[in-house]
């Protein structure tokens, strides 16, 4: 399947759904502390997006039951929300959120701390966010997918952790998933090259231990070593102006959560 080119005006429009996404994220990040239930987090991001145009994106795809994933410490990716998870001081959660709008998709993720963290764990998630920070610099025409993946590869491993192999960044547009995958990790020069009006959603998982996943039922994919893990995640569209990051608003500057 070919790679698909979006103009000026589909930018908009998945930069539209980025903005839904990114003020939904935003929300959530100051609800996260002890006590909450991940199904608070769930219910609060209905209570957001009820009304509005458009769609959350991961509700009903394939069957998943919950508008977000809730990622709790040694769960990976697709966390399912649920009264009975509170989260607890020194804790951490990945919350990944999608909408599609007029036909158009964005997705985001973030690792929030519950309360004060050991400085490992932050160090965890200081170091998953600066990989997606290098991968984001590398989405420029010309250069090529393995240059995204080895940025973020090559600071992780640089600082002592690993990237999660079986799970990857993905093309996005006008489907929630669409080609190319981007794995995390790769070698400089190699893979398809970048042209302007490819849209990525970038996003490093990042494990504490080792880079082994094992998968709890359907959904729950966690670390092999129970070790804690981190993810980030932005969509970036790839322009002659250098990356435009549709998920958070184009005046935002500096890092990128």
């Amino acid at each position: 399947m070919a790679i698909q080119l979006r103009s000026a005006a589909e930018l908009e429009k998945m930069y539209h759904a980025g903005q839904v996404v990114h003020e939904v994220l935003n929300k959530l990040r100051a609800e996260v502390k002890p006590g909450v239930t991940t199904m608070d987090l769930e219910r609060i991001a209905e209570g957001l997006i009820a009304g509005r145009p458009g769609k959350a994106a991961f509700k009903g795809y394939r069957g998943y039951p919950c508008v977000l994933c809730t990622s709790v410490n040694s769960e990976i990716v697709h966390g399912i929300p649920s009264s009975k998870r509170k989260l607890r001081e020194g804790e951490v959660v990945s919350i990944d959120f999608g909408m599609e709008v007029d036909g158009y998709y964005a997705d985001s993720a973030v690792t929030v701390p519950v309360g004060k963290i050991t400085p490992e764990l932050q160090k965890l998630l200081d170091v998953t966010r600066e990989s997606l920070d290098r991968a984001i610099d590398k989405m420029r025409p010309g250069n090529r997918l393995g240059d995204v993946g080895h940025a973020v590869q090559s600071w992780v491993e640089q600082n002592g952790f690993s990237v999660v192999r079986e799970f990857v960044g993905h093309g996005i547009g006008t489907k929630m998933h669409d080609e190319p995958n981007l794995p995390n990790y790769g070698e400089p020069g190699r893979g398809a090259r970048l042209q302007e009006g490819m849209v990525i959603a970038v996003e490093p998982m990042v494990n504490a231990g080792r880079p082994e996943v094992q998968m709890r039922g359907e959904w729950v994919a966690e670390t092999a070593d129970g070790s804690p893990s981190a993810h980030f995640e932005h969509t970036v569209a790839v322009t002659s102006n250098g990356p435009w990051i549709l998920t958070r608003p184009k005046e935002m500057t500096g890092p990128s959560w």
